[in-house]
């Protein structure tokens, strides 16, 4: 059940929804009481969540004899709630579009440099957006790519797909890479400085900002991003100048 529950949450059901839905799976109509004992929940959070799934169209219940007995609907109707989720998600997009001029204003911005900092894999994700984002000003940046940290960057709960959306979006990158592995998939050139072994960090430079990703002594990936014109033109400088050596 554990891909199961990890498809259901991506639908949006909180881990009391998944449990309590599954549970109903495989018990058919069943008391309440059942239903705690099977899904591991206590009988007034089981109460509360089967609310929940009623209003999502996921269960429903029926009275036999005293006693309520709930069901769990069919699993086709998963789609109709990807279907509703997608719509929803569709409004609250056009919604933010219109609502972005109205927050420009708002922000400050002090023309100072500025550090943020950003944790674990969501956190990796969020600086490759705004990688992506800010490259795509200019269609390019370029990286010091490593293979000690690759495999962070692509994980599953990272941006498995950011090769793909790069190269979907037009970007052309210029790579000097070190550690062995790496090739080249499109809109992109790579050069080694070393394929003997990894660097401990991972390096982007683009539209006026340096990112870097690396591991915290326990293994976990974290990020900043730095947002300086200066430190910009200097790291690229630097790198354009190590680019030109390794020809």
């Amino acid at each position: 059940m554990e891909n199961l529950s990890s498809y259901l949450e991506k639908l949006g059901l909180n881990a009391y929804e998944t449990a309590v839905y599954t549970a109903l799976l495989s018990l058919g109509p069943s008391s309440i009481r059942k239903i705690a004992e099977k899904a591991g929940i206590n009988r007034g959070t089981v109460h509360l969540t089967l609310h929940s799934l009623q209003n999502n169209g996921l269960v429903s219940y029926y009275h036999k004899d005293t006693h309520q007995h709930f069901v769990a609907e069919d699993p086709k109707v998963l789609a109709n709630l990807l279907r509703r989720r997608k719509e929803e998600f569709e409004t609250a997009e056009q919604d933010f579009q219109k609502i972005i001029p109205e927050l420009t204003p708002l922000f400050k911005n002090l023309n100072r440099p500025t550090v943020k900092y950003y944790d674990n894999y969501s956190g990796v994700r969020t600086v490759l957006e705004n990688a992506l984002d800010g490259a795509a000003k200019t269609g390019e940046y370029a990286a010091y790519s490593s293979s000690d940290i690759s495999p962070y960057l692509y994980h599953k709960d990272a941006f498995p797909n950011f090769t793909a959306k790069r190269i979907e979006r037009k970007i052309f990158v210029r790579t000097i890479a070190s550690g062995p592995g790496g090739t080249v998939h499109g809109k992109d050139e790579r050069r080694w400085l070393t394929k003997k072994e990894g660097a401990p960090v991972y390096k982007l430079i683009y539209s006026g900002r340096v990112a870097m990703i690396s591991l915290s002594p326990r293994g976990t990936p974290h990020g900043i991003i730095i947002e300086d014109e200066g430190i910009y033109k200097t790291e690229l400088m630097i790198f354009n100048a190590l680019w030109k050596s390794l020809k």
